[in-house]
């Protein structure tokens, strides 16, 4: 039988350790693997900053729009991050996307009319062919991606003023002529549509979320207490309801227009595929010890070589989808397509997000983070009426913020290891 002072000690340990468990547990939200922390209170920071200068930033139809505003970046960085994870880059992807949109929009046309549902994954394949080109080369010469896809840059615009300018007097521009295509980004789900959607996004991320840690702990390793499980699925589901009340609201004052936008189920789409791959399946692994030490992975007998195409081939697929995506919102495509800007912004959601330029650490959640911080920069600025320089000399800062961030995540990681 413990006596009194006895129980009094084994409380105030229990105390202690509750304690010491909860700090680390805020550490490694600020800090951890995802490196999410600092991102998300600075993303909360730019809406309050936004919304205190103009009440229209908060508004259902700005947000919508937002989140429009968005999937090109987050598409793209999403296809980035498939290389940054291997230590390898595109810096081609933007204008490999304008190839890719540009092929649907030519197939679909009055001149041509092919149906969309080939079409359209022809545009896909036609940026699946390029990556695989480009990985070919780094792999079988040995050559830097970062020189590769630069010069890859630059013989891909040459090909897209090509595509656009062969199709006769067009003025450099060619418009989306199929429903279909048009539709990806300026179609709308019902409202019904629209919380079936949502309601089985956060049922199926839950449901992984609250599975992942409860397998972690009945195999004995290291997990977030439960409370913090808990936590995170009550989150996300009030973050749910609220996109799925905002979408469904009216968002036009001449007509009655609501309902989530198709781009959303298509990101969405993405962001679930290639999660599951990178963390349910044998190449995802692979992936991951490459970019952690590519010479460890090759004694472990991994086939890096074909694991670093398999990586190309991903981002190439992921690049179509953005490509197609991007001629519907802006409704054709044109010669003075911003390519060179677009990898730039796809790189910089990938880091803002929290994934490593050194390979080895990054989830596809990121791009997703990274795409928003971007988009709410550009909607922010556009509202307040700030100029296109001081736009770049913010997103710059914001990069440049992330990768500092970075940086010191990864030396106070490497302290509390060490």
């Amino acid at each position: 039988m413990s006596t009194p002072l006895e129980a009094s000690s084994s409380e105030q340990v229990d105390d202690v350790s509750s304690s010491v468990s909860l700090a680390k547990q805020i550490r490694r939200l600020w800090q951890g693997d995802t490196g999410l922390g600092p991102i998300l209170i600075g993303l909360l920071v730019l809406i309050i900053y936004f919304e205190a200068r103009t009440s229209v930033f908060l508004s259902a139809g700005n947000i919508t729009n937002l989140f429009i505003q968005a999937t090109i970046f987050i598409l793209l960085g999403m296809a980035e991050i498939w290389l940054l994870l291997m230590g390898d880059i595109d810096l081609s992807i933007g204008y490999s996307a304008g190839i890719g949109g540009a092929v649907a929009v030519i197939l679909t046309s009055t001149q041509h009319d092919w149906s969309w549902f080939i079409a359209l994954p022809l545009g896909v394949l036609a940026c699946v062919l390029i990556s695989v080109v480009w990985g070919t080369i780094v792999i079988r010469l040995r050559l830097p991606s970062f020189i590769v896809t630069l010069a890859g840059q630059i013989g891909l615009l040459g090909v897209l003023l090509y595509l656009i300018n062969s199709q006769g007097n067009t003025g450099g521009s060619l418009p989306v002529q199929e429903k279909v295509l048009y539709d990806l980004v300026n179609g709308d789900l019902s409202p019904v549509a629209t919380w079936v959607v949502i309601v089985a996004s956060v049922v199926l991320l839950g449901w992984i979320i609250l599975r992942s840690d409860q397998r972690r702990r009945s195999a004995g390793l290291e997990a977030k207490p439960m409370w913090l499980s808990f936590a995170k699925v009550i989150a996300l589901a009030a973050a749910g309801v609220l996109l799925a009340i905002i979408f469904n609201t009216n968002r036009s004052s001449f007509t009655f227009l609501n309902g989530m936008p198709f781009a959303i189920p298509i990101d969405l789409g993405v962001l679930a595929a290639g999660t599951f791959i990178l963390t349910k399946t044998r190449a995802g692994r692979y992936i991951y010890a490459i970019g952690g030490n590519v010479e460890a992975a090759r004694r472990a007998g991994i086939n890096v070589n074909r694991y670093r195409l398999l990586a190309f081939v991903f981002s190439g697929f992921t690049t179509g989808i953005a490509g197609l995506l991007y001629v519907s919102r802006l409704n054709g495509i044109s010669t003075g397509i911003e390519g060179g800007t677009y990898v730039l912004y796809a790189v910089a959601a990938g880091v803002i997000g929290g994934t490593s330029l050194f390979g080895g650490r990054g989830k596809m959640i990121h791009a997703v983070v990274g795409g928003l911080v971007i988009a709410t920069i550009y909607n922010g600025m556009a509202l307040i009426n700030v100029s296109a320089a001081g736009l770049y000399m913010v997103t710059a800062l914001v990069l440049l913020a992330a990768v500092v961030v970075d940086a010191i995540a990864r030396r106070s990681n490497s302290s509390s290891t060490n």
